[in-house]
């Protein structure tokens, strides 16, 4: 995996912040391959209840981990009782990494 320790609880810390305590977080793509280089940053966030605004609540989670990481390119994907579930989620569930 090549996060640090630090990428980590931070990511962790703003799902906290922004979503709930019940949330969690998982990393899945490029970054889960310690052979390769580069690659954006791939977060699925699965929420236990109802997302409002799920765009807004996305880009909320990119602008503030980004801020607090460094410049970034960094992808937000949420899975919440009330949005569409699709093929992608279930990739990044099954071949994801829980932080």
């Amino acid at each position: 995996m090549r996060l640090t320790a630090q990428q980590k609880t931070i990511i962790k810390n703003v799902t906290l912040e922004l979503c709930s305590a019940d949330s969690s977080v998982f990393l899945f793509g490029s970054r889960l391959d310690d052979n390769k280089k580069g690659g954006d940053i791939d977060l699925l966030i699965r929420i236990e209840h109802d997302v409002n605004n799920p765009a807004l609540l996305a880009a909320q989670i990119q602008s503030k981990v980004m801020r607090r990481i460094g410049e970034q390119k960094i992808d937000v994907l949420l899975l919440a009782p009330n949005l569409t579930r699709l093929p992608i989620h279930e990739i990044a569930l099954n071949q994801g990494v829980l932080l």
